[in-house]
């Protein structure tokens, strides 16, 4: 009796798995030091596109959003827009690190203006509100807009950003001001994509140690560095030092 074998096909099972709703993985590049070594699921920004630009705020937050459009073939440009970062020796340390990181893979950079002034006048009258209030929607209307002017400006169909990686930020209060910023521009889209899931967060913190990124210790502006400051003061604790703590230097 003659038994028939079958040799499956890679790309009909990867058709009936699109077929089934299932993910799609990417394979991990052993030959890529700087790449996290693990499998991940092939990402598939709005409508399709493959061509993205991605707001960040900083090497730690971004590091995780950049590997994982990496792995997924997406064409993407850094745009740093972040005038809210005081003071301009913190910006200076966060901009320069996420510079370094995004030739290291190869990503265009955009160094957006650092108009501070203009981000205390939009802040004026809001100095006391807490983390999470409506200064912090005011900041993140005011750096997406700016990201979604150069977005429609320069042909990108899709904007992101990596803020909603941090668990210290509220998610929906990002997609929000991201949806609004969008929404003047014909065929361009905000991707709120959950960049903390499948272990997003912590692979964040890995990469972070990996590089030994700098290790900011407050949101960015101001009134944050001063709210935090106020808090270590109540707890016995020294103010914070700029530019002195770095991920893994305390294991």
């Amino acid at each position: 009796m003659s038994v028939q074998t079958h040799t499956p096909n890679p790309n009909q099972n990867q058709s009936q798995n699109q077929r089934k709703g299932k993910p799609q993985i990417a394979k991990a590049d052993p030959t890529n030091p700087h790449l996290t070594p693990i499998d991940r699921e092939i990402l598939t920004p709005p409508n399709g596109h493959k061509k993205v630009l991605l707001h960040s705020c900083c090497a730690p937050c971004s590091g995780e959003v950049m590997e994982a459009m990496l792995a997924s073939g997406i064409e993407f440009t850094i745009y740093f827009y972040n005038p809210n970062i005081h003071p301009k020796k913190e910006y200076e340390i966060r901009k320069n690190e996420n510079i370094a990181f995004a030739q290291k893979h190869g990503i265009p950079f955009i160094d957006a203006d650092y108009d501070m002034d203009n981000w205390f006048a939009r802040a004026k009258g809001m100095e006391q509100d807490p983390e999470r209030g409506r200064r912090c929607t005011m900041c993140f209307d005011m750096r997406f807009e700016r990201t979604a002017l150069y977005a429609h400006e320069h042909g990108f169909p899709v904007m992101t950003s990596s803020l909603g990686i941090s668990r210290w930020k509220n998610m929906a209060q990002i997609n929000d001001c991201g949806h609004r910023a969008v929404a003047p521009y014909d065929g361009l889209d905000y991707w709120d994509f959950n960049w903390r899931k499948g272990g997003g967060s912590s692979r964040m913190i890995e990469i972070s140690k990996r590089e030994h990124f700098y290790q900011q210790e407050y949101c960015g502006c101001a009134y944050s560095l001063r709210d935090t400051n106020n808090f270590r003061r109540s707890q016995g604790r020294e103010p914070i030092k700029i530019g002195v703590k770095y991920y893994g230097d305390d294991e």
